[in-house]
């Protein structure tokens, strides 16, 4: 059972309303939609509901969030293989029900999700290969030098920064579906 209400949008305060409508009218919003990013009342699905409790913080995970989908140089194949490791390692039901069909529109094979859902790098090989084991890596708690040679040389240090930040911000999210008892279906209508 959820362990905070699902705000209606009459609900909000101003500070609330404006990351409603960051998250409601931004990138997320926009183009194909893989889940439903609002139930039939207009409530937030997913972790999104409870950016709505600390507008302050909410509105920087929203910004967060935004960016690492959408600002960086991950490709669409290898920001998706991260965030289904995380989702995998995490048991984030949500993350993953949602990402799987993200990452299936970014060209992951079934075989590849199922692959990523056992947390098994082997599937993947040249750079994708390289972040995947770079993420499972960092979910262990760091990377060695060998993994961080690896992950430079390959990928480059900004985009190891991505995903350290990636692995980061999902890793939030997970553990507040978690505590917030969130419903793991996609669809919470």
């Amino acid at each position: 059972m959820a362990r905070i209400p699902r705000m209606t949008p009459a609900e909000l305060t101003p500070a609330a309303h404006d990351v409603y409508d960051a998250i409601t009218g931004g990138r997320r919003a926009q183009g194909p939609q893989h889940f439903p990013l609002v139930d039939d009342e207009g409530t937030l699905n997913g972790p999104f509901n409870a950016f709505l409790l600390a507008p302050g913080a909410g509105a920087a995970l929203q910004e967060l969030g935004a960016a690492i989908r959408y600002r960086t140089s991950l490709t669409a194949r290898q920001r998706e293989i991260a965030i289904l490791l995380v989702a995998a390692r995490w048991q984030s039901a949500f993350e993953r029900a949602s990402h799987e069909a993200v990452g299936r529109a970014a060209g992951l094979s079934d075989p590849e999700v199922r692959a990523l859902h056992a947390q098994d790098a082997s599937a993947f090989d040249g750079d994708d290969g390289v972040c995947a084991r770079t993420v499972l890596a960092l979910l262990d708690g760091d990377l060695d030098d060998d993994a961080w040679h690896a992950a430079a040389n390959a990928l480059g240090t900004p985009k190891v920064f991505e995903l350290t930040t990636l692995v980061g911000y999902y890793g939030t999210l997970a553990l507040q579906l978690r505590v917030f008892r969130v419903d793991h279906s996609v669809n919470q209508e």
